[in-house]
């Protein structure tokens, strides 16, 4: 860990190279000036035990009892051990933290000055600040509500000289540290396609959530100098040399770098732990390695052990220890929270105290019992089961829906009924969805039917980066003198053309007074260009030449999307990211396909030209309000869409929770694994509790993607819904129901996600409040049903709403082992057969893409 503290030879970071870096930049989230660490020095003096602290009046600190629950109390009148406070959703920890705070104020056990209280957010910080000032006046500003990183800045500032740091260091940002990235990776000449600056700033960011530093990681990475670990490792060690250099930390080394002075240096991690002799940690569950590992610095504990070995007597000084959280509200695994860090809290600290706060001030029973059903099914869990004195409440509303379309309308028919019948507003109304690419079919109703909307913690869907630039292609496509989307696409995805070619063939397109697509054709006339330019803008314009023919030709808009994607290499690279956000792209350009099939489907005469009208004036009249007041009337607000993941910590009164189908929610990637399951189940409690007075759950029996119709099984969560608390509006969709055998249907049950087996009721068919009599299944789905594999992530044969039949004779005839190809699984091997004629399936073994149960008629299979 050397490099953390010496200052280091650095060679070669050259002025120009300096000068595209940021100079000092204020710290994101609550830096500190040299006022602050004055400030701090007063504090520490006013913090000293020696200087005594003086208590309020016992009528003060019992007032601050005044209201709060049996266990409330006790948590917060605690004093000794360590504190594990067990919160669960709605059950007031908020209150408990400040109202713990206020009485150690109060009592005269702690001095602002010695409170250390750690939240995840700035907001949540603030408000922490706010209601502890509410309760003991002004000098709360002195005590230390923060988040990790601003507590780490300050820290950091303040003993910079002794990591040989300036107190005025930078912090770059994830934009500044992949800039840095590039210039590394272009000095050591890598590939950046093999190499991408993003995948590389990923994996240094969790080793440094990791506390493994260059030294670390080098010692242990591949010896073959062209494997990934082993360039990761030259990456590292040179970027943080950079860092070092230019007097800059990044976000992730502002915790890990206190992590290591506290370790390195024991007299200043000594003076922190007399300082702050009371730490509080809000939000637990989301804690990482590094963090758990600040933590325990703070309180004293990691430098007893590593020093003397565990079991040690606990003689050094050591503060009191209060987290607070909640296991089954971990759901940041993918960002690097380690649910380990709570369910081990009392074995890391052996004297700890656990207190469980059980009673919620938010939700209906008939919520929190769905919600507790929901949860109890996951294992190693500490039991708990939420309660209510306010009554049973509404029961949940439960719909199955033909499609995504269908489930859009009954939300937005559910929400102005809700008005119309109850005074809802729609800015008491939250609708959440697993991935963002869901958004789509929930906006456009809403747009078409005039509620206004907004989207947190997202961009509208048309104004997401990817989906600007599928459209900006399409247009350059349908209009070849359309300067701006051609412009905006020349370099994307990258192909090595830069700004000053662009420039040049700009200048001389103005020179000639012609469009910039026309100068693309005459760039043996563009003077200064190079050889390797020309033949980049060559290639491009060809490309693009070829695509225009392309869609002159009567092909649909949906493939020439899907030709876009593939010709230009953006779908590829996007597939090819380890960043999780781009696979959320990929959904993102599946839902525009799926617009674009829908658009052929409903416009069977209509060409590229009229698609892109339709999708402007979508776009365009995507610009609703996001305050309440205008376009919803007098304090109406507005309807919020968000995704589960961003839904956490808030509440609304009603709540619909969408897309409750094995694949969605759960989503696909967890079902194969056990822990990303029990992770997607704690996201659906963290979704339930979020009402507070109704709630809805719908799924749609088939979804699109990529224009092929995947029948989707209803959600395992559907299924773990106390029958009682659900009032089902619908139990099954139109193809459930034509399945039944008093339908006469065949063999095809409901199994698994295949691309088969959709037959369209039609946009909006079934009817909202349509109740089916003797359905053989609550959600019209079966544990069996979940046996299928991922939904296709290619273009199909079939397109939205008709999943068109093969002409009749045309089924292939399959028996075991045929090796088949499918247009979205590509090649598989028949492994089972079932029924025959019309109504035969098969169950094909498509390799990595999973095994999948086909209805023949429907599918694009052709045996080989």
């Amino acid at each position: 860990m050397t490099s953390l503290f010496q200052n280091l030879p650095l060679p070669g970071l050259g002025a120009a190279d300096l000068s595209r870096l940021p100079s000092a930049v204020p710290p994101r989230d609550g830096g500190q000036s040299r006022r602050d660490v004055d400030a701090d020095a007063d504090a520490d003096r006013e913090a000293d035990p020696q200087t005594g602290r003086v208590a309020g009046s016992a009528a003060e600190a019992e007032a601050l009892l005044v209201g709060l629950n049996p266990q409330q109390r006790e948590a917060v009148l605690h004093h000794g051990g360590p504190l594990l406070i067990v919160a669960g959703a709605g059950s007031g920890k908020t209150r408990v933290l400040a109202h713990r705070i206020a009485y150690l104020l109060a009592t005269g056990r702690a001095h602002p000055g010695e409170i250390l209280a750690i939240t995840f957010t700035n907001k949540a910080a603030a408000e922490m600040r706010e209601r502890v000032a509410t309760l003991v006046g002004p000098s709360a500003r002195r005590m230390w509500v923060s988040t990790f990183h601003s507590a780490c800045v300050r820290i950091l500032r303040r003993e910079a000289s002794t990591l040989g740091l300036r107190s005025s260091f930078s912090i770059y940002d994830s934009a500044d540290s992949q800039r840095l990235l590039t210039m590394v990776a272009r000095e050591l000449d890598l590939d950046s396609k093999k190499f991408p600056p993003k995948a590389l700033a990923a994996k240094i960011s969790a080793l440094k959530d990791e506390l493994v530093d260059p030294e670390t990681f080098a010692a242990t990475a591949s010896s073959d100098t062209s494997s990934f670990e082993s360039v990761l490792a030259q990456v590292y060690t040179r970027y943080q040399a950079r860092l070092r250099q230019a007097h800059a930390l990044d976000f992730d080394d502002l915790i890990m770098t206190t992590v290591h002075l506290l370790q390195a240096f024991p007299a200043v991690a000594e003076h922190y732990r007399r300082r702050f002799r009371h730490v509080l940690v809000d939000e637990y569950q989301d804690t990482n390695h590094a963090q758990y590992t600040l933590v325990r610095e703070l309180a004293g504990v990691g430098s007893r052990r590593r020093a003397e070995g565990e079991g040690a007597p606990d003689d050094g000084p050591r503060g009191e220890l209060t987290v607070v959280g909640d296991a089954d509200q971990s759901i940041y695994a993918f960002r690097g929270a380690t649910i380990r860090n709570i369910l081990e809290f009392e074995a890391d600290y052996p004297d700890a105290r656990t207190i469980l706060l059980e009673q919620n001030y938010r939700s209906t029973q008939n919520i929190l019992s769905a919600a507790n059903a929901v949860i109890s099914r996951n294992s190693g869990r500490k039991p708990k089961r939420l309660w209510t004195d306010s009554g049973a409440g509404a029961q949940i509303v439960a719909y199955v829906a033909d499609n995504e379309h269908e489930e859009a309308r009954f939300v937005a028919e559910e929400i102005d009924r809700l008005g119309d019948s109850d005074g809802v507003r729609p800015g008491d109304v939250a609708v959440f969805y697993r991935a963002n690419a869901q958004s789509r079919a929930l906006e456009e109703v809403l747009i078409r039917v005039g509620l206004p909307y907004k989207v947190v913690g997202g961009t509208r869907f048309y104004e997401r980066r990817e989906i600007k630039d599928a459209v900006a292609y399409l247009r350059a496509i349908a209009n070849p003198d359309d300067d701006v989307n051609l412009r905006r696409i020349l370099n994307v995805p990258k192909r090595g053309l830069g700004d000053r070619s662009e420039a040049m063939v700009a200048a001389f397109a103005e020179r000639e007074r012609i469009s910039f697509g026309a100068a693309l054709g005459r760039l043996d006339e563009v003077p200064g260009l190079g050889t390797r330019a020309i033949t980049g803008l060559a290639a491009f314009a060809t490309m693009m030449t070829d695509l225009r023919s392309l869609a002159a030709s009567g092909t649909g808009p949906a493939e020439v999307l899907g030709a876009v994607l593939d010709r230009t290499g953006y779908l590829a690279e996007l597939r090819a990211s380890e960043d999780p956000q781009d696979q959320s792209r990929v959904e993102n350009l599946a839902e525009l396909h799926a617009v674009a099939s829908e658009f052929a489907q409903s416009e069977p005469d209509g060409d590229l030209a009229d698609f892109l009208e339709r999708v402007s004036l979508v776009a365009d009249s995507d610009q609703i309000p996001s305050d309440d007041g205008e376009g919803g009337g007098v304090d109406q607000g507005v309807v919020t869409l968000m995704t589960l993941h961003t839904a956490k910590g808030l509440e609304f009164p009603v709540v619909f929770l969408t897309g409750m189908e094995d694949g969605t929610f759960p989503h696909m990637r967890s079902l194969a694994d056990t822990d990303q399951l029990a992770e997607e189940r704690r996201l659906a409690y963290v979704g339930l509790t979020r009402a507070r007075e109704r709630l809805y759950v719908s799924r749609a029996a088939v979804r699109t993607s990529w224009g092929v119709p995947n029948e989707f099984p209803a959600s395992r969560f559907l299924d773990d819904l106390p029958e009682e608390v659900v009032d089902w509006r619908r139990r099954e969709s139109s193809m459930d129901t034509l399945r039944r055998p008093a339908y006469g249907s065949g063999g095809y049950g409901s199994g698994g996600h295949g691309s088969g087996g959709y037959v369209s009721g039609g946009y909006g068919s079934g009817g909202s409040g349509t109740r089916t009599a003797g359905s053989s299944s609550r959600t019209g789905s079966t544990q069996a049903a979940r046996a299928g594999s991922a939904a296709p992530r290619a273009a199909g044969g079939a397109t939205f709403g008709s999943a068109t039949p093969r002409p009749e004779g045309t089924v292939p005839d399959l028996a075991l082992g045929d090796r088949v190809t499918h247009d979205a699984y590509g090649l598989g091997t028949v492994v089972g057969l079932e029924n025959s004629g019309p109504n035969a399936v098969a169950k094909v073994d498509f390799g990595t893409e999973g095994t999948k149960r086909l209805l023949l008629r429907f599918s694009p299979v052709t045996k080989l």
